[in-house]
């Protein structure tokens, strides 16, 4: 490695939430907005002022917040990915939560009655399929249906320092892939929000009227140590970082380890032989009530130890270890579900794979899109970028 290689190599400074103040934090830029207004809020574990949930927060400074709006894995963060959440009342402030996952995924306007402006503060992990930028543009949509503000409190992306992965095709679009974006696009909760607007993906064009506060000293050539897990299987920044790449097998018959301590750190398969790792995963309350291959033993890889400087420094996503996988497993007739294309955005890549296709020529059938894509990307950056 040259000395420049090497000091690109450990170029990427790492910042924590002592070095930045998200955009709830700055409650003096925003409280002007809210004050004697009625107000909504999507949020949910993730949602703080250091360490003392927004809702608490701005209830103690007189806000008048009427129903809170909480996303996949429900207000407290408990449910695990795909599961059903209720809406309920909140036992802590008695305040009526609406879910917006399952099959009611849009307020509905008698939920929005009576309020004058939705606050959304949620933290995103900057991967296309990661749900709550979809929940962003339904509670959008609706807030513009029905003459509600809409105001963003920004937060960091972990993944924000690069874009890679194919972009996804309009007719692959679904509540995991709403928009022409890269597999990981590279941008935080409020670029993303003002693309969603700007380039008018919004039912029929509309607009919402969007706010938001940007955070304070933070840009794209940083990475963020989560100072709270954004998901129940994301436990910590291995997972958030190989969250990108290991995903797509949600679409394969490979497990990424929903049912161990390790989630999204370990891959395998019952039939996968000549491996040295093995788990089994297991029903864990909160994170996977009946996960695949349950009690059942998994051969595979351990990518617990996989070097969180390595995943931050290659700056793309890992498409190896699928490409492997496929062709050790011998069932390749139903390796793939229906799901991977809904995850990769594209058919392409799982009839790439099939074909026998270097990564090589993978990646390179990515580059018109990701260019487009990536033009598209700097009319809404609100920091400065990473290249």
């Amino acid at each position: 490695m040259t000395l420049k290689a090497q000091e690109e190599y450990t170029s990427i400074k790492v910042i924590t939430a002592q070095d930045i103040r998200t955009g709830c934090e700055q409650t003096e830029r925003y409280l002007p907005w809210i004050k004697d207004k009625n107000v909504a809020v999507v949020a949910n574990q993730t949602s703080l002022i250091h360490n003392t949930n927004i809702i608490d927060s701005l209830l103690t400074l007189g806000i008048k917040i009427k129903k809170v709006f909480c996303p996949e894995h429900g207000f407290r963060g408990e449910a695990e990915a795909g599961e059903v959440v209720k809406s309920n009342i909140d036992s802590k402030t008695g305040l009526n939560i609406i879910s917006l996952y399952g099959d009611n995924k849009k307020p509905k306007a008698d939920d929005l009655k009576g309020i004058d402006i939705v606050i959304f503060d949620m933290q995103d992990v900057g991967a296309r399929f990661f749900t709550y930028i979809s929940t962003m543009h339904y509670v959008m949509e609706a807030c513009a249906e029905n003459n509600v503000e809409f105001l963003v409190l920004d937060r960091p992306n972990p993944n924000g320092y690069f874009v890679d992965g194919p972009v996804l095709e309009p007719k692959f679009a679904s509540f995991v892939g709403m928009h022409p974006v890269a597999l990981v696009h590279g941008m935080t909760i409020a670029e993303y929000a003002t693309m969603i607007n700007g380039e008018g993906w919004l039912k029929n064009g509309i607009k919402c009227k969007l706010k938001y506060v940007t955070v304070y000293n933070y840009n794209h050539a940083y990475t963020y140590q989560l100072p709270v897990k954004p998901s129940p299987n994301l436990a910590n920044m291995n997972a958030v970082y190989l969250y990108p790449s290991l995903c797509l097998f949600e679409g394969t018959i490979v497990s990424v380890g929903r049912g161990t301590t390790s989630p999204f750190q370990v891959i395998g398969h019952p039939q996968l032989d000549k491996t040295e790792f093995e788990f089994k995963p297991q029903s864990i309350p909160g994170m996977a009530k009946d996960p695949l291959y349950n009690n059942i033993v998994c051969h595979g890889y351990n990518l617990t130890n996989y070097s969180v400087n390595i995943l931050r420094n290659d700056r793309r996503i890992n498409i190896f270890w699928l490409m492997d996988l496929y062709k050790r497993l011998n069932d390749k007739g139903e390796f793939f579900t229906p799901f991977f294309d809904k995850l990769a955005g594209t058919d392409k890549l799982r009839k790439q794979i099939i074909e026998g296709k270097s990564e090589v020529e993978i990646r390179k059938s990515w580059i018109p899109a990701l260019a487009k894509f990536k033009l598209m990307r700097k009319k809404y950056l609100l920091y400065a970028d990473f290249e």
